[in-house]
C-alpha cells in the first residue's frame, strides 16, 4: 500500500527539508512556499538555492517545484469554495457595487501543464523516486583524503584499488543495480519526456501531451523568447523558461 501524501502548508513540510534550511532561505529573502517556488523558477536563484542548501541537488529542487505546485493548486481549489460563499452574501446586500478581484502579487498563480501518463508509467516514476531516495552518493576514490580531487565521481582504475574490487569497507561505486526503471529513464521529474530544441520550428514535432521541451544552452535570449511564445501557442511546457 502507498503511504498517504503529507499535506504541504509551510516550508518545513517539504520532503528532505532540514531545519537549518530555514535560516539559509531567510537570508535569501525566502520565507514562504510561494517565494521558494518563484526562486526555483528563476535560473539564477535556482542555482543559488542548490549551492546554498547542503544536501539539496537538482533532483530535490525539481521535486520541490512539483510538490509546491500541487500544494498551491489544491489550496486554490479549497479557497474557491470559500469565495463563492462570500459572493453570495454580497449579492444579498442591496448595494450593487462591482468590486475588482483582489490579486496577490504581480501575477496570479497558474498551475503548470501536467503530462498524460499511463498507470504503468506512473508506477515506474514512483518507483524511480523511491530508488533515488535510497541511492548512495557516489564520490571519487579517496575524495576525503585529498581535497584537490573533489567529490565528482570518477571510476576507480588502480590495479590495487580496493574500491574497484568492491571491498566491503570501501564506498560503493556506480553499478547497474542502482539504475531506475528503464521505461521512464531520462524523463523529467514532472513525468514529461524531455526534448531539446534550438529553434521554434522544432516545436512542431513535439507532442504536448507527453513531451516537454528544454531550450539549448547556446540559444540566444531573443530566440528563447520566440521559442517560449510559440510553445505557449501550441500548449507545450518549457522546462527552463527565462521568467
Amino acid at each position: 500500500m502507498s503511504k498517504p501524501k503529507k499535506e504541504i502548508k509551510q516550508l518545513s513540510d517539504l520532503p528532505y527539508y532540514k531545519e537549518e534550511y530555514t535560516e539559509q532561505l531567510k537570508g535569501m529573502g525566502i520565507e514562504s512556499l510561494e517565494q521558494l517556488l518563484d526562486a526555483l523558477n528563476d535560473e539564477d536563484q535556482y542555482k543559488e538555492v542548490v549551492d546554498t542548501l547542503k544536501g539539496v541537488g537538482p533532483k530535490i529542487a525539481d521535486h520541490w517545484i512539483e510538490v509546491i505546485e500541487e500544494a498551491l493548486a489544491q489550496g486554490a481549489e479549497s479557497m474557491s469554495v470559500e469565495v463563492t460563499d462570500v459572493e453570495e452574501e454580497k449579492k444579498a446586500k442591496a448595494e450593487v457595487v462591482e468590486e475588482k478581484p483582489e490579486v496577490v502579487g504581480e501575477k496570479a498563480y497558474v498551475a503548470k501543464r501536467k503530462p498524460e501518463l499511463t498507470e504503468r508509467k506512473r508506477r515506474a516514476l514512483a518507483a524511480r523516486e523511491e530508488i533515488d531516495s535510497r541511492r548512495p552518493a557516489f564520490r571519487r576514490q579517496e575524495w576525503f583524503r585529498f581535497s584537490r580531487l573533489g567529490e565528482t565521481w570518477r571510476k576507480p582504475r588502480g590495479i590495487h584499488s580496493k574500491m574497484r574490487r568492491h571491498y566491503g569497507y570501501r564506498p560503493p561505486i556506480v553499478s547497474i543495480g542502482y539504475r531506475g526503471p528503464k521505461e521512464v529513464r531520462g524523463y523529467h521529474s514532472s513525468g514529461f519526456q524531455e526534448v531539446m530544441v534550438h529553434n521554434p520550428a522544432q516545436l512542431d514535432k513535439v507532442d504536448p501531451k507527453t513531451q516537454a521541451v528544454r531550450v539549448g544552452g547556446t540559444v540566444g535570449y531573443r530566440k528563447k523568447l520566440a521559442i517560449e511564445k510559440r510553445a505557449d501557442e501550441l500548449g507545450i511546457r518549457v522546462l527552463n523558461r527565462t521568467g
